[in-house]
């Protein structure tokens, strides 16, 4: 192998390091006229949705997503007739003067991929369907039949790279969580290691053939899942002396706010961490509209400084440092941070939502639905959404009318201590009025602290009673807030913690963004017993509905219905942004259910490995129904297709009728 692997300290295990911004330094690797990897930008591609055999339309497609800022165009070549075609679509884009990079998109035929090769600039393989078996059959592979089928699908796959090698063309090796082989299910399980190895099989036939010119990706619909996978491939890469260039995707992510908030956790975590060289946001629209969402993640990195410490000189004497995940933290498996309960934070509870409506009309209580509280005056009465907040924030305020029982109310606590009825009510300390205060409630105490000059020193104990409020506004807060959380563990300090981030001058989208980054990054790692977003300015049903988002994403709290929807693409045999609005109508209110509705078989059974029912295009006009990955119903006609899905959902007893 060419020795241009950059030397790296990985400090944290998987990054440069854990309490400072440094990107990963990785190869680089020429794709067309654009390199990827290195010291170049976080590049920033999507992919077409129209039939590849309609040249035209493809054509001004790609010329949309490039005007909308995307540097690599990816297009699906499902057989041979489509990467022959690869060429027309090349020579048009050409001849009207666009020279973006084309990436093939290859899964189960290698004569269209070796096609493929010699016309455009980079083809994706997955490596759980190239050349592979995948039955969802439990068979036990002896080491002698392991090695064997290696041996098989190395035959497979060499002749592309050799191509590769031939016509300067690049390859992303694309594991998907979804698609692994029955070998590899055999011996590591549907696991994020699993992905891993699924990959690097593929990497070590490639420098085999001393073909370097790879880009990896790790995606999953499961953003713990894809997190874990891409911190364990770059773990295991630099042990073996690799440093591939990074694609970062969550598969199948959705639309809307939903699919926007759980892209941003994905690929936002890994970006605070300095890993990912290009991004594909995955969103169930038209692709023009995922390359904006990518590039406002990207962006926040391009400024930010190589070497960006988040620890003030002050406090990282008395801080151990965080040159390794500590064994009470580890970032290649889910473990949520153990805490004493505090009332309803902490310990097994779901993380709270705690919203600050200071600031709002005090004497209308009508306000309060847009925090999921609806207030009925001919019954003086609240009903209560599946998203109503926690605890409310009122600061010096006081209230006209009585708030529902079921949201706590917070106030400064000087403004507590005057309180002549204080049922329900909870008074926020500052870390000065705290350790002098006299008189504290019995019940619940928070203590706001910020997480750049807090000293746990500064207060010998904690009290059974209290909840920290961890704020941070500076830019990458997330590891400064990091870093207070691996010290609290590391002193066996079990008090309940709210992550609350705050921020200034953001618009609507890059707040959703933002925050779903920098508190989703902490909530995948297990840390935090609820969430403040404080933003003045921004009205509080997307800053609560936004907060619901993110603890939705990252699995710990679930509020309302998950769809598993992929992006279409050439091969969708159905208009899935209509398919996909009207399942949600009639399936919206199923909480907990996750859907799964996939364009094509490609994206079926495999890619919606977590949903818990799929609807699934198989053909011009025809459904598969499936419950987890079992078909239950196939060739469905699409008339009848949602129908039979809730016939499915409620034999198994998990349908409740609309309110």
């Amino acid at each position: 192998m060419e020795n241009i692997l950059a030397k790296h300290d990985l400090d944290g295990g998987y990054c440069s390091s854990l309490t400072a911004y440094s990107r990963y330094l990785t190869r680089e690797v020429n794709i067309g006229d654009i390199a990827l990897g290195g010291h170049n930008p976080i590049r920033i591609q999507s992919m077409t949705t129209t039939d590849t055999m309609d040249t035209l339309g493809t054509v001004e497609q790609t010329i949309r997503m490039v005007e909308s800022g995307c540097e690599y165009v990816r297009i699906t070549a499902p057989s041979i007739k489509e990467a022959e075609n690869l060429a027309n679509i090349k020579k048009e884009l050409r001849f009207r003067g666009y020279n973006v990079p084309l990436i093939a998109d290859i899964h189960f035929t290698p004569n269209a991929a070796e096609m493929a090769a010699r016309i455009v600039e980079k083809v994706r393989v997955n490596p759980g369907n190239y050349a592979d078996k995948k039955k969802f059959e439990n068979i036990e592979y002896t080491q002698d039949a392991y090695n064997a089928e290696l041996s098989r699908i190395y035959k497979k796959f060499i002749p592309l790279v050799k191509i590769c090698k031939e016509y300067g063309t690049a390859m992303r090796i694309g594991t998907n969580h979804g698609s692994l082989s029955d070998r590899i299910m055999s011996h590591y399980g549907d696991t994020p290691r699993g992905m891993v190895e699924s990959a690097m099989e593929f990497i070590r036939m490639c420098e085999d053939q001393n073909y370097y010119n790879l880009v990896i990706s790790m995606k999953a619909s499961n953003t713990q899942v894809m997190v874990q996978a891409y911190r364990l491939l770059v773990e295991t890469m630099a042990k073996e002396g690799m440093n591939y260039p990074l694609h970062l995707g969550v598969t199948e992510a959705g639309d809307g706010e939903d699919g926007r908030i759980k892209s941003a956790v994905g690929i936002g975590t890994l970006l605070e961490d300095g890993l990912g060289d290009t991004i594909r946001v995955s969103l169930t629209e038209d692709p023009e509209f995922e390359a904006p969402v990518a590039k406002a993640l990207a962006d926040r990195y391009a400024l930010r400084s190589p070497k960006s410490e988040v620890i003030s000189p002050e406090s990282i004497a008395h801080r151990s440092s965080l040159s390794a995940p500590r064994p009470t933290y580890s970032p290649y498996e889910y473990n949520r941070r153990i805490t004493t309960p505090v009332q309803h934070i902490g310990g097994h509870h779901h993380p709270v939502v705690m919203i600050d409506v200071s600031k709002e009309n005090l004497k209308d209580p009508y306000f309060l639905s847009s925090v999921g509280y609806h207030y009925s005056a001919g019954l003086d009465k609240y009903n209560l959404a599946d998203q109503a907040c926690d605890l409310a924030y009122l600061g010096d305020n006081l209230p006209s009318f009585s708030f529902p029982g079921n949201l706590k109310q917070v106030y400064n606590y000087q403004t507590w201590l005057k309180l002549q009825d204080n049922n329900n009510c909870h008074p926020l300390f500052s870390l000065e009025e705290f350790i002098k205060a006299d008189h504290k409630d019995d019940l619940l105490n928070f203590v706001e602290v910020d997480a750049k000059a807090f000293q746990l020193s500064n207060i010998p104990t904690f009290e059974p009673n209290v909840v920290l409020i961890l704020k941070t506004s500076a830019s990458h807060g997330m590891a400064e807030q990091r870093a207070l959380f691996v010290e609290l563990q590391e002193k066996n300090i079990q008090v309940p913690v709210i992550i609350k981030r705050t921020y200034q001058d953001v618009d609507a989208d890059h707040l959703m963004l933002y925050a779903a980054t920098d508190l989703g990054a902490l909530l995948t790692d297990g840390f935090g017993d609820g969430v403040w977003i404080d933003a003045e300015g921004q009205n509080l049903s997307l800053i609560n509905s936004t907060s619901f988002g993110i603890l939705q994403a990252t699995r710990t709290r679930i509020s309302k219905t998950e769809y598993i929807s992929c992006p279409s693409c050439g091969r969708t045999l159905f208009d899935l942004q209509e398919t996909t609005q009207l399942i949600r109508s009639r399936t919206d209110h199923l909480k907990g259910i996750k859907i799964g509705i996939m364009g094509c078989i490609v994206n079926g059974p495999g890619e919606m490995a977590d949903a818990d029912y799929g609807y699934v295009g198989t053909g011009p006009d025809k459904i598969t129904l499936y419950r987890g990955k079992e078909v239950v119903k196939k060739n469905v006609t699409t008339a009848y297709a949602l129908d039979e899905l809730i016939d499915i959902i409620k034999g198994d007893g998990n349908w409740v009728e609309k309110v």
